[in-house]
């Protein structure tokens, strides 16, 4: 007897924020395991491109496309140009996220440092899971990005740890609301990780001392981020509505 044999689509992954540091290395990882990965960026084409070009290199399927999260229509036009590529959308990973060097207490927090971190922060991951709602196949995953600064809560984060903070409670909601499209949705909340975003403004002496904060005694590598994002966004997955905390015990 003869059976036909069609060998499955492949799962498709959008990484928003995907051209350097954490989310990069989300999508290089994901490439490997054999998804098509869209490599989301805002501004850097540079940077996405050799994202793309590495995980084309290693036999995988990859596009960049650019979008500022924090503009619906950019998102939406994100979700369709993916679809137009690669005929589906499984995965979405919302690494994008933006934290000044130098953040104010409350009290000195001007009006537009507090919109850019909400437009981003939240706005951003709200308009991509609301278009996830519409786009997203069956089965699919949703991973966003908390962090573990609403552990910590360390004067002068206040907005920052608000918008991450509101991530954790859409995150927990919005599982529940995509009852019967067996989507889970959860989120990931690093510690400090070394990352040109994280050393950007800190002296060797703070570096090393975030460092020794964990119990572990290091800080994480995006290695150690990515692989418990690629955890969460696998398929057929029983953990759903969940916030874990990639941290080395910080918190």
């Amino acid at each position: 007897m003869n059976h036909a044999h069609t060998t499955p689509a492949p799962q498709v992954a959008i990484v928003t924020g995907a051209s350097r540091g954490i989310g990069a290395e989300i999508a290089r990882q994901l490439g490997k395991k054999g998804y098509a990965v869209v490599v989301n960026y805002a501004g850097n084409a540079t940077e996405a491109q050799n994202v793309v070009d590495a995980i084309v290199a290693g036999q995988g399927k990859a596009i960049a496309v650019q979008a500022d999260v924090a503009d619906s229509g950019a998102v939406n036009a994100l979700f369709e140009q993916t679809i137009a590529a690669f005929g589906r959308v499984d995965v979405l990973i919302n690494n994008a996220g933006i934290m000044p060097p130098h953040l104010p207490m409350l009290a000195d927090t001007d009006d537009a440092t507090f919109d850019r971190l909400v437009a981003v922060n939240l706005k951003g991951s709200f308009n991509t899971m609301r278009a996830a709602a519409v786009h997203l196949q069956q089965g699919g995953r949703i991973v966003n990005f908390s962090s573990s600064l609403t552990g910590t809560r360390l004067p002068g984060y206040s907005v920052y740890v608000a918008a991450k903070a509101a991530i954790e409670a859409m995150t927990n909601i919005f599982a529940k609301e995509l009852r019967g499209k067996r989507i889970a949705v959860n989120a990931v909340a690093p510690g400090p990780t070394a990352t040109a975003l994280f050393f950007d403004g800190k002296t060797p002496e703070a570096i090393e001392r975030l460092a020794r904060m964990a119990p572990l005694e290091r800080l994480g590598t995006p290695d150690d981020i990515a692989r418990a994002v690629t955890f969460l966004a696998a398929p057929d997955g029983w953990v759903n509505g969940q916030t874990l905390r990639a941290n080395g015990g910080l918190v």
